[in-house]
């Protein structure tokens, strides 16, 4: 008997450890639901890429409507194609570049419309069969009986079609449709033939113009079966809208007889440099046929950021919102240049960097929470974010505003590229950049005569009557000023701090100290007339995206400056309680539709409001703080196609539940305070430089944080600082009712 157990004690210890070491490595891809957002206004990316990959490899609609900016939306099933760029969440629709269908029969060359199922390639997609994954895509096409799978590397698209039994099978290559207000400009293939004449690859390019005006795009296609007939069609139309010639088109990869069941592979690399350039990406990314590695590759490479942030919750639907915020903040930024380091400049010229070169800066968006998590999450890619914004200051004088595919489209207000690499600078992300060559390329964005900067140095603020959005533009300025003068303080230019400092006030000019809000203000020293502050007309009024209620509150730089405005920290709160108090409406025929999610007049929807509710922290309510942030936990995201409140963004919606998650937020620009909130979960692990940051809540979620322990020790300050997020350990949240 005694021998019986320890043979039965040594199986079962046998048995625990065979199960320990096959026990498989948790998949934090499973939990991520990339249609939330894909419904309502959030303008999301669906498809196969890889974190922060050039390449975004997904289905592209006959729509090119605003909530068809990225090319997908929940209502609609049409496909022209799949697309090897994307843009995720925003406002405006650009790229869809280099499109391939897969098609049975003669199409028309054109993107058709969906009233008149002859008029293009399209077809209607399957929607019982799509599957999308971090990494993957797969679909059925309706009208050819095609099976699409899809996944890719940074700068390689692969394709997988299985076809059924057809004699006119083909690849159609798109190389006009792009987005919403794209336009070819001049576009072209080459093509490439073995000693027997078949078709082996396919070259080309396609320039074009629309939110990013000068956009070249350069590509190279390989075929897993090679084909003796590639044959080119146009596009009735002889000029585009803009009236530029064009060239090629469209291009037919001729496939002939396919079987039931057969599968053809392509892979399509892509280039900002040359056809020469995306050769080599392939090469270097992609030599070999394994779609199943590559997507397994692809994977992991998700599974391994995504496992960067570890939560505790029983909530499938929690972890599912949770993980899908997490995944769409790093499809962008994107990496912009070939393998060899070569990009293409903002001065049009191919440059070589010594760096990772990256694109897709939506930057009055992310600077407020994207970035700051960036530098939490991804700082091996911050001084390649520090050198990027750096060199597109050499290249076009100042440092980038809404920088796309190497073009400056100067979308939306202010100098939102001086606030995020002022952060990165106080951080200590300097790229080996000298300190006065960092200063040089703020203050020079700063001295420019464009974009109302001429006025507010003349006038000390912008009139009016001489600029639109008047209001929000000076603010934003006065925001990265402050931002300048904390980064000019980090690396010792006291002089130029205490300028910028005193600029970063100007927002003063527009305090109306009778009714209590920013007004707009004429030459003359009058203020704009009639005044509603809850009127919006898109791009005219004195806000953008904004009413008068929300602001109030845009001024994170100088939050002491505020109180002083309304006399007393009591009077603060109590018109930041009336903000969410307010009329859950906008009132103007024009209004912006972007000012979405309200809770009064605050709109969670839209980014500059993104700090507001953690003024209550810096005014020294957290109740009152943890309360309305819970309200836009339980509200404003959640496990559904229409489950965020307005666009995406580029990742800057998703980053404020991620980083207010943790139980704090980054409220000033260029700081390395983040202020308390409310965590949302009773326990996260987080991969940080130090080590593990690991957060936890005791008490009820729906409370306010009482008392924080770091460390294990008490800690008594609002905030916690940058140094010590990142250094790792524990921060024990203690929660009350």
């Amino acid at each position: 008997m005694k021998l019986k157990t320890i043979i039965l004690a040594a199986a079962a210890v046998f048995s625990a450890v065979a199960c320990s070491q096959e026990k498989p490595q948790e998949d934090f891809t499973s939990y991520v639901n990339p249609m939330i957002g894909t419904g309502g206004h959030g303008h999301v990316f669906v498809g196969a890429n890889v974190p922060f990959g050039f390449v975004q490899l997904g289905p592209t609609s006959i729509p090119q409507e605003w909530d068809w900016c990225s090319g997908y939306h929940d209502s609609d099933s049409t496909v022209i194609g799949f697309s090897h760029t994307h843009l995720s969440g925003t406002g405006i629709g650009d790229l869809f570049d280099v499109t391939l269908m897969p098609a049975i029969g003669p199409n028309a060359p054109q993107r058709g419309t969906e009233n008149n199922p002859g008029s293009g390639a399209w077809s209607y997609a399957r929607r019982s069969t799509q599957v999308c994954k971090p990494g993957y895509y797969k679909v059925e096409l309706e009208r050819y009986d095609i099976k699409v799978e899809l996944t890719a590397t940074e700068r390689v698209g692969f394709h997988r079609y299985t076809f059924p039994a057809s004699e006119h099978a083909n690849i159609v290559i798109d190389l006009e449709n792009g987005g919403c207000w794209d336009d070819v400009t001049d576009s072209g293939f080459e093509v490439v033939k073995d000693p027997e004449g078949r078709i082996k690859a396919v070259g080309g390019y396609r320039y074009s113009t629309g939110w990013a005006k000068n956009q070249k795009i350069f590509f190279w296609a390989e075929f897993s079966r090679p084909s003796k007939g590639f044959y080119l069609a146009e596009n009735p139309r002889n000029e585009s809208e803009r009236g530029v010639a064009r060239k090629a088109l469209y291009g037919y990869y001729d496939l002939g007889h396919t079987d039931a069941g057969e599968q053809v592979l392509v892979k399509v690399a892509l280039s900002p440099v040359s056809v020469e350039g995306a050769r080599a990406d392939m090469k270097a990314e992609l030599p070999g046929w394994d779609f199943y590695a590559t997507m397994a590759a692809a994977h992991e490479a998700w599974n391994k950021q995504l496992s960067k942030i570890k939560v505790k919750t029983p909530s499938a639907d929690e972890k599912a919102t949770f993980y899908t915020a997490l995944y769409h903040t790093m499809v962008a930024p994107s990496v912009f240049n070939d393998v060899d380091g070569q990009y293409r400049g903002s001065d049009d010229t191919v440059r070589q960097g010594d760096f990772q070169n990256y694109t897709t800066w939506s930057l009055w968006d992310t600077y407020r929470a994207a970035m700051p998590l960036a530098t939490i999450l991804h700082t091996d890619r911050i001084n390649d974010f520090t050198s990027t914004f750096y060199h597109i200051y050499k290249e076009q004088g100042d440092l980038p505003v809404w920088h796309l595919m190497g073009n400056e489209t100067d979308c939306m207000v202010g100098n939102p590229g001086t606030v995020a690499f002022a952060d990165f600078i106080v951080k200590g992300f300097d790229a080996g950049i000298p300190a006065d060559e960092l200063i040089k390329a703020m203050v020079d964005t700063d001295l420019r005569d464009d974009r109302g900067l001429d006025l507010r140095r003349k006038y000390g603020f912008i009139p009016a009557d001489l600029m639109r959005e008047s209001v929000a533009n000076d603010m934003e300025y006065a925001i990265a000023d402050g931002a300048l003068a904390n980064a000019a303080a980090y690396l010792g230019y006291p002089d130029i701090e205490a300028k910028y400092r005193e600029q970063s006030h100007s927002y003063r000019h527009f305090w109306d100290p009778e009714l209590q809000f920013m007004r707009g203000r004429k030459t003359d020293g009058s203020f704009t007339e009639p005044f509603d502050p809850i009127y919006s007309r898109h791009e005219t009024s004195d806000y953008t995206e904004g009413t008068g209620w929300q602001y109030i509150w845009l001024v994170p730089q100088d939050v002491d400056g505020l109180v002083n405005l309304f006399g007393s920290r009591e009077a603060t709160i109590a018109k930041l309680d009336g903000l969410f108090e307010a009329p859950d409406h906008i009132e103007g025929e024009n209004a912006s539709p972007d000012i979405s999610g309200l809770i009064g007049q605050y709109a969670h929807g839209n980014e500059p409001g993104h700090h507001t509710i953690y003024l209550y922290s810096m005014l020294g309510e957290p109740r009152k703080a943890a309360a309305r942030i819970r309200q836009v936990y339980d509200e404003m995201y959640f496990n559904d196609a229409e489950g965020l409140a307005g666009n995406e963004d580029v990742g800057q919606m998703s980053a404020w539940y991620v980083l207010s998650a943790m139980g704090f937020y980054q409220v000033e620009p260029a700081s390395t305070r983040f202020w308390f909130g409310l965590p949302l979960f009773r326990r996260m692990d987080v991969t940080v430089p130090g080590g593990a940051l690991t957060i936890t809540a005791e008490g009820p979620l729906d409370g306010y944080i009482s008392a924080v322990i770091l460390n294990g020790e008490p800690y008594d300050k609002p905030y916690i600082d940058y140094k010590d997020i990142i250094a790792g350990g524990t921060i024990k949240y203690l929660l009350a009712k």
